[in-house]
């Protein structure tokens, strides 16, 4: 039996030593091979010689697979897989392999399935390896409940305080905006390495917690544990995003003095940060300083100097890095490309544009809108058209940037049209129009446009609110500026310095003071337009005082005054009668803030001047004048002549603005009714014959109240209203009870020659009368009424509103072009000083 035995041993052991040599062989192979095909030759000599079933064979072909990475690859490592289970030849090793090499090329739903099919049709357990992987492949895809119910099974075996598992699960966290659920597994990790800071780092930062981000930071380097230059990357970014220049040179010095390597990852997000925190100056030394410099680093210049409006450095720095033999790629191109729509650079454009086309750069959907942006605002419309027709792909972006240039180019008409044939818009396409449409004064549409985007069920942003929230305002619609500011606190849009100034502008705008400074109070932060808002809330009321103070207070606050504040201040001043104040500040403009005046503070000084009467002085001012006066100076001038009935003066006046702007319409009404109220009949005939030769039509006075939500306007004289009978027996009331307590109306007024019957009848018909009798009419006693004039309130209308105020009980505000009146108990805001 023994000699039977041995002659057999060689037979059977020989075979078996050469396989295993094959094997080694073939796993070296394997190891090496760059190309799925060269696999694939691999794998057919194995299945030749009988070795595809090894069990350690199957798992290095399935390795080397998921080491190619692509999908060809990975489809075929899982039919190697699935032939795998049917031999039973799979293991654990295998699954992990596949998950991962899904994970990695971002086939989050794969892997996920793999790990399924792994659990219930295998059987086999997942182990510690399993989860890093598979939670990789869940934060790809954001897959958060999938990754929530990983999270429970590994809870389940016990595996959270392995350090890989729980780095791995704050990733997810991360990755899924879910910082806070990441930060209760930091929070209980025993043990703590470089990689449990930073992806809790990146979290942080990667859902605008910057500050927290960077408090991390710094917790972390006081914990001992030494950062890694992805980190550093974390950390500097989060610098940039807050634009704390200071904090961000505290985590440089901080990377030199721990001996972080300087990798280009690490430069590159310094270059970005000095940027972002406008010291151009340190990012171009450390540029310069580079002596190797990569593709990725010109972009980061290139991107930042267009974000930061420094289009001309662009081409000097493409002009560099052309130089040095670098190729632009599509993010060159798109800086580039930007940069010469800033400058209005068409023959740069054109050749990047040609460069594009030649290298197959315009299939990418942002090179080609930035082109089309790049030729609008060259003014070559016929150019982005033909740009915009040949694109395949139209995305949301690419009609955007159509809808802005025209826009730009002033066709509101072309720009509703192509906004209402979009396929499909967000929330920047409404915003692209709504703003634009309160610049070109089409408030209403505006509004309405706004509602319509409501009914869409797309919520508005900053942006969108703060353009709202100017056209509420120019319409003085007080109850939708109450709407407005509720709609912002429900929907938590965030109200930075752009749109508390707005609200505060928009409630003023609408005679609510009160509701206006409480938003100017509640804003976190506010820089010299949201002062300026503020201290114009106090001019329209005349409280010069109020504007004063603010003032003040805005210079403790080391806020720098600039030429708005003081036209507010001004105009406060003037409408406040605090003249002597209003020269002090004047005079104080150059000597004490450096700020030279301008026209228009010399045209707040004459009115000022004038409304005290004060006119010799307004006239000397006016002559001694550093530049020459315009229109505007000189119809200031003859409107204070107007309220002083200083007819000699308003006629030297008249020769001077019909020098510089015989078109003025306003000039000629004043002019002719300076005229008329002092009698002189012949010079009102000849302006006016004057005015009808020229084909000017004086501006007839109108008035809007807005009541439960609608605006209605009046008319001066108009009866054509549908309520005007109420209105008609309103006033009539109104005039019996004011003649009760002494009222009598000012004819003087009436600047026409008529007899008296006739300018009592035409002054019981002012407009703001009108709207004060629709709203007694329409409205509950003791709710406030608001009206909004086109023209300057005459004396006898504020006459009649303060009577009125005190013998209806009522609140009522008189926004004329000039400034507010606030009637309250028979008195007005303004003193009778206005």
């Amino acid at each position: 039996m023994a000699t039977t035995l041995h002659p057999s041993s060689p037979v059977l052991l020989l075979p078996t030593t050469q396989n295993a040599k094959n094997s080694s062989s073939h796993n070296h192979l394997l190891q090496n091979c760059k190309t799925l095909n060269e696999l694939k030759q691999l794998h057919c000599n194995m299945m030749k010689k009988g070795l595809s079933h090894n069990p350690k064979n199957i798992n290095k072909l399935i390795a080397a697979c998921v080491q190619i990475a692509t999908h060809e690859s990975l489809n075929y490592a899982l039919n190697v897989f699935k032939e795998g289970e049917r031999t039973m030849s799979c293991s654990l090793y295998n699954c992990n392999s596949l998950i991962r090499g899904y994970a990695s090329s971002g086939l989050g739903q794969e892997a996920i399935f793999i790990y399924l099919h792994m659990i219930v049709v295998m059987g086999i357990l997942p182990d510690k390896f399993t989860f890093p992987f598979l939670l990789s492949a869940c934060s790809k895809i954001m897959a958060f409940s999938e990754g929530v119910q990983v999270h429970g099974v590994i809870f389940k075996m016990g595996l959270e305080k392995d350090l890989f598992v729980a780095n791995s699960l704050i990733h997810f966290y991360a990755e899924c905006g879910k910082v806070d659920l990441g930060r209760k597994v930091f929070d209980k990790m025993l043990e703590r390495n470089v990689v449990s800071w930073t992806s809790l780092i990146n979290g942080y930062s990667g859902v605008n917690m910057a500050k927290e981000a960077v408090s991390l930071f710094f917790e972390m380097v006081e914990a001992g544990v030494e950062p890694n230059p992805v980190t550093m990357v974390c950390a500097i970014s989060a610098c940039a995003k807050l634009k704390d220049l200071e904090l961000g040179r505290k985590v440089y010095a901080f990377m030199n003095k721990l001996g972080v390597e300087l990798n280009t990852l690490v430069v590159n997000a310094l270059l970005d940060m000095y940027m972002k925190c406008g010291d151009m100056y340190a990012a171009r030394g450390i540029f310069d300083e580079l002596g190797d410099k990569n593709l990725v680093m010109y972009n980061t210049i290139m991107s930042n100097c267009v974000q930061h409006g420094l289009a001309g450095e662009v081409l000097v720095v493409l002009d560099e890095m052309m130089r040095k033999g670098w190729r632009p790629d599509k993010v060159t191109m798109l800086s580039t490309i930007a940069a010469c729509a800033q400058l209005g650079d068409l023959s740069v454009g054109k050749s990047s544009h040609a460069y594009v086309f030649r290298n197959g750069l315009e299939s990418w959907d942002n090179i080609s809108n930035a082109i089309i942006d790049m030729y609008m605002k060259c003014g070559k419309r016929e150019a982005a058209c033909k740009v915009f027709d040949s694109m395949s792909n139209k995305t949301v972006v690419t009609w955007n940037s159509l809808i802005a240039g025209l826009v730009r180019d002033g066709d509101m008409e072309l720009a509703l049209r192509i906004f209402g044939e979009m396929p499909e818009s967000d929330l920047v396409s409404w915003n692209t129009m709504i703003g634009p449409m309160v610049q070109a004064s089409m408030f209403e549409e505006a509004i309405d446009l706004f509602r319509e985007m409501q009914n869409q069920g797309i919520k508005g942003d900053s942006v969108t609110m703060v353009g709202v929230a100017s056209a509420c305002g120019y319409l003085g619609a007080h109850d939708l500026a109450k709407w407005i500011y509720t709609y912002i606190e429900k929907n938590d849009v965030l109200i930075d310095m752009q749109l508390g100034t707005a609200l505060v502008d928009m409630f003023s705008r609408c005679g609510d003071p009160r509701n206006a400074m409480r938003v100017f109070e509640n804003m976190e932060k506010r820089d010299v337009s949201a002062w300026t808002a503020a201290i114009r809330v106090m001019a329209v009321e005349g409280n010069a005082k109020g504007a004063i103070d603010l003032f003040n207070e805005m210079l403790k606050q080391e806020v720098m005054p600039d030429d708005y504040v003081f036209v507010a201040l001004l105009t406060a001043c003037s409408h406040g009668g605090y003249v002597d104040q209003g020269r002090q500040l004047f005079w104080s403009m150059e000597k004490t803030h450096g700020a030279s005046p301008q026209i228009i503070h010399y045209g707040c000084m004459v009115d000022l001047l004038g409304r005290a009467g004060l006119l010799e002085e307004a006239l000397d001012f006016i002559k001694s004048m550093p530049m020459e006066p315009n229109d505007v100076i000189w119809g200031s001038f003859i409107a204070a002549c107007r309220k002083h009935k200083n007819v000699e003066l308003a006629r030297c006046a008249d020769e001077k603005i019909t020098q510089l702007d015989p078109e003025r319409v306003g000039v000629h009404v004043l002019l002719s009714n300076i005229y008329a109220a002092a009698g002189k009949w012949t010079d009102v005939a000849r302006v006016r014959l004057q005015m009808k030769e020229k084909g000017f039509q004086k501006v007839a006075g109108s008035s809007s109240i807005e009541v439960h939500g609608l605006i209605r306007e009046f008319t001066s004289g108009d009866e054509s209203h549908t309520e005007n009978t109420q209105i008609g027996l309103m006033l009539q009331e109104i005039n019996c009870r004011l003649s009760q307590v002494g009222y009598v109306p000012d004819t003087t007024n009436v600047l026409l020659d008529i007899d008296e019957k006739e300018k009592k009848h035409l002054l019981c018909r002012h407009s703001e009368k009108l709207a004060l009798a629709y709203g007694l009419i329409n409205t509950s006693k003791g709710i406030p009424i608001r009206v909004i004039k086109n023209l300057r309130m005459c004396s006898d209308c504020h006459s009649f509103a303060k009577l009125v105020s005190k013998l209806y009980s009522r609140e009522i505000a008189v926004r004329d072009n000039n400034r507010y009146h606030f009637f309250k108990e028979g008195f007005c805001s303004c003193r009778d000083y206005w």
